[in-house]
């Protein structure tokens, strides 16, 4: 019985497979038992190994037009089984089940609208039978549903084809291959398509091969510079190429790529240029201009000047492959106004014989014109260079010499326009000459640059000059050393220190060191090599000696003619370690030499400060004696104060004689008192006489003096001039000022002075009333 259900799951596995014609019954009976498989039965499998289930579904091969119209449905086949029921009813599964495909109760198919194989081609289904009791005879069984194909589709170029082949290439070239598509199934005439060039392209040079597309050439005479572009029109057609097929077109533009097949040729036979004799090197004169039928990119010119003019002339290719003519000599009219000679031109790397090969013109006549120009002056070298010696001074160090390059030959006036420059030149003769002695050592070379200017044009051209100053032995070596010291328990032959020199003179020197005086202590050994040993000659040191050390050391350069200095190199003497290490030093005078600049620089400023104190003091002694002289004519210079005090009384006096104001005669003069007086004489008024002065008087006069100095330019102003203090007018007590008293009247009677005894006598006489009022100014 297992052996019966995997027989009939393989016989309706193989109806799937076979196709039969729709409507037709199935194949030969089922044989129990039997090897063979009948066709269209198809093999089932519901388990993958040995669980099998026997189906009695009997299949055809279902097909169905596409594009078929559908005014109703119509069969494509029917469902069968070899199971005897008298009830049946059918159900479908699957892709389209009861939309696209239905089942009737007999188990007839049918489509109920237009397919299109190109959307879908095939369709997967499954049926199930049932008896009139719902009940399930038959399990799923799958069958498939094939669109067959019509030809409802038309080629298509899915792109746009160009193509290019170099010019003169071979018969059978490739240049493009062209595809077409066709939505038609492929397997069948449908979907298979033939391609063609159509006569209204250019199809005599290009050929296509119809089953694959490609074009290729079909003729090797491709020439660009005749023709650079063709076009072709491609036909795909399906149905192998029949003449019902459909058809698609499309242009294809095939470019024929530029070689390199003619030869530059010059447009003109002969050139004819003017060039100016100041014309700058290296830069075009004029073009030389080449036809080439070739595109840029093939053009590869090679110019050639016949000899000797190629070292004076040049021809370099331009940007558009022309000839641009160029000066490698600088031209001068006077030696040559006129140049005739021969330019040719040539191509490499000729694949093929040149089109134009006997046409070209290679060779061209250049003449060419100089034209005379006014031209600067000329030096007779690029760049002059001269030596001088330092601390010299050289009225002929050289001279720089120029000229008319025309034929006038104007004359020339040589100038340097440094105006520090330390060299000085002739205006007419270019000679050189130092201006002041040069110093190597402050600057070794001197640069600066000389004009040569033509007259009268004024054209002008420089030069540039080196003055190179050469070195004589003229700077003294100097002692170049560290601080020297000597250790307390140093012993005789004790290196204590070496001696090197330095010397700015650019000469090599062969230092030589000497002691200028003997030392009992030291001794100066010189190594013959630049440097000099000081060492021990006897001890002991120590640092509670007051004595200081110090050698005397000379120095040599050995020049021409030899420099020579002495320093006094100081040492000091240190407590040392062991290992002769400072632990404790007595510091030792330094009396290291100085330079000769040195002492200039020093002794300058001394006599500037000398210059300055001897100035102050004559404009001091000037002014005294202005001074004296005018006490001499008899001006007078008060000093009033501000007094703010109250009483005083004769103390007042004794620091402002204020009887000088009022002995002030109109015309300035000062009347002399017949005796001499330390105090403003304090007079007792008459009772009867009216007062001689108020204290108006003095206010007048100062306002008289001041007034006198302000429109004075000449004289000497006032020391001072202070307020002077008043009590008001309204005061009870009046002024409490004493530098009325000798001037104005007092109410107090100092008779009396007289009757207090011999020790107030003096009081008494200065200010008592004798009678006499000679001295009074008023």
């Amino acid at each position: 019985m297992v052996r019966l259900r995997l027989w009939t799951t393989g016989l309706v596995a193989l109806a799937l497979c076979l196709p039969l014609a729709p409507g037709e019954d199935s194949g030969p009976s089922l044989e129990e038992g039997g090897n063979q498989r009948p066709a269209g039965v198809v093999r089932k499998e519901s388990h993958p190994v040995l669980s099998r289930k026997k189906r009695d579904w009997i299949w055809n091969s279902l097909y169905v037009e596409e594009e078929k119209p559908v005014p109703k449905p119509y069969k494509i086949g029917q469902l069968k089984s070899n199971k005897n029921v008298d009830v049946k009813r059918f159900k479908i599964e699957g892709e389209g089940a009861n939309s696209i495909f239905t089942v009737d109760h007999k188990g007839d198919l049918f489509v109920t609208k237009t397919l299109d194989r190109e959307e879908k081609s095939m369709y997967n289904l499954t049926a199930k039978m049932y008896d009139g009791n719902n009940k399930l005879m038959e399990d799923a069984g799958e069958f498939v549903v094939h669109v067959t194909d019509i030809n409802d589709n038309s080629p298509v170029f899915p792109r746009t084809y160009n193509g290019s082949i170099m010019e003169r290439s071979k018969i059978g070239t490739k240049v493009v291959e062209v595809r077409a598509t066709d939505a038609d199934d492929p397997t069948t005439a449908n979907g298979e398509l033939r391609y063609s060039l159509r006569p209204e392209g250019d199809r005599s040079v290009f050929e296509i091969d119809s089953f694959t597309g490609m074009i290729s050439s079909r003729t090797d005479s491709l020439d660009r510079e005749t023709k650079g572009q063709y076009v072709v029109v491609v036909q795909a057609q399906d149905t192998r190429g029949m003449a019902s097929g459909s058809t698609a077109t499309t242009s294809v533009t095939l470019t024929v790529m530029d070689l390199n097949d003619n030869m530059a040729s010059f447009t003109k036979q002969l050139y004819e240029l003017q060039v100016p004799e100041n014309h700058k090197l290296k830069e075009k004169i004029g073009t030389l201009l080449l036809e080439d039928r070739d595109q840029i990119q093939n053009k590869d010119p090679i110019f050639t000047i016949t000899p000797p003019f190629n070292s004076i002339f040049d021809v370099e290719s331009s940007t558009s492959k022309d000839g641009n003519l160029m000066l490698k000599q600088a031209l001068d009219y006077e030696t040559k106004s006129s140049y005739s000679f021969s330019v040719h031109v040539r191509e490499n790397n000729f694949q093929f014989p040149a089109d134009n090969k006997d046409t070209a013109l290679t060779k061209t006549q250049v003449n060419i014109r100089v034209i005379d120009v006014d031209e600067p002056p000329v030096f007779s070298k690029a760049i002059y260079n001269f030596n001088v010696m330092e601390e010299t001074i050289v009225t002929n160090i050289g001279a720089v010499t120029a000229r008319d390059p025309d034929k006038a030959n104007k004359s020339i006036r040589y100038s340097i326009e440094d105006k520090d420059c330390p060299i000085g030149i002739n205006p007419i003769t270019g000679q050189l000459s130092t201006l002041r002695k040069l110093d190597r050592e402050l600057k070794a070379t001197h640069i600066f640059q000389v004009k040569a200017e033509e007259e009268p044009s004024g054209l002008q051209s420089f030069v540039k000059v080196n003055v190179l100053v050469q070195d004589i032995n003229d700077n003294e070596p100097e002692l170049d050393v560290d601080e020297i010291f000597v250790c307390e328990n140093d012993r005789a032959e004790t290196v204590i220190g070496t001696l090197k020199a330095l010397d700015e003179d650019d000469q090599i020197p062969y230092f030589s060191f000497y002691l200028t005086k003997k030392n009992d202590n030291f001794s100066l050994i010189d190594n013959k090599n630049n440097t000099a040993d000081i060492k021990v000659k006897q001890g002991t040191f120590s640092l509670d000696d007051p004595r200081d050390y110090s050698l005397e050391v000379g120095i040599s350069d050995g020049g021409r003619p030899p420099k020579s200095s002495v320093t006094r190199l100081p040492i000091k003497v240190c407590r040392c370690d062991a290992r002769r290490v400072q632990t404790q030093c007595k510091a030792a005078t330094l009396r290291m030499g100085v330079s000769v600049h040195a002492l200039i620089a020093i002794l300058l400023c001394i006599l500037t400060i000398l210059v300055i104190v001897i100035l102050i003091v004559l404009r001091k002694r000037y002014k005294k004696e202005t001074l004296a002289g005018m006490k001499n004519s008899g001006e007078i210079h008060e000093q009033l104060v501000t007094y703010d005090e109250e009483g005083g009384g004769e103390m007042d006096t004794n620091g402002y004689d204020v009887s000088i104001l009022t002995s002030a005669r109109h015309d300035g003069s000062i009347l002399q008192p017949p005796h001499p007086s330390l105090y403003a004489m304090v007079q007792k008024p008459h009772h009867h006489a009216p007062p001689q002065a108020c204290k108006g008087d003095m206010a007048v006069m100062i306002e008289v003096k001041k007034d006198e100095a302000d429109h004075d330019r000449d004289g000497f102003p006032y020391d001072t001039l202070h307020i002077y203090g008043y009590e008001g007018p309204e005061s009870l007590a009046g002024s409490l000022s004493s530098l009325d008293s000798s001037s104005t009247g007092s109410s107090l009677d100092y008779d009396f002075l007289s009757e207090w005894g011999p020790r107030f006598r003096t009081l008494a006489e200065l200010y008592g009333v004798d009678g006499s009022d000679s001295h009074s100014p008023y």
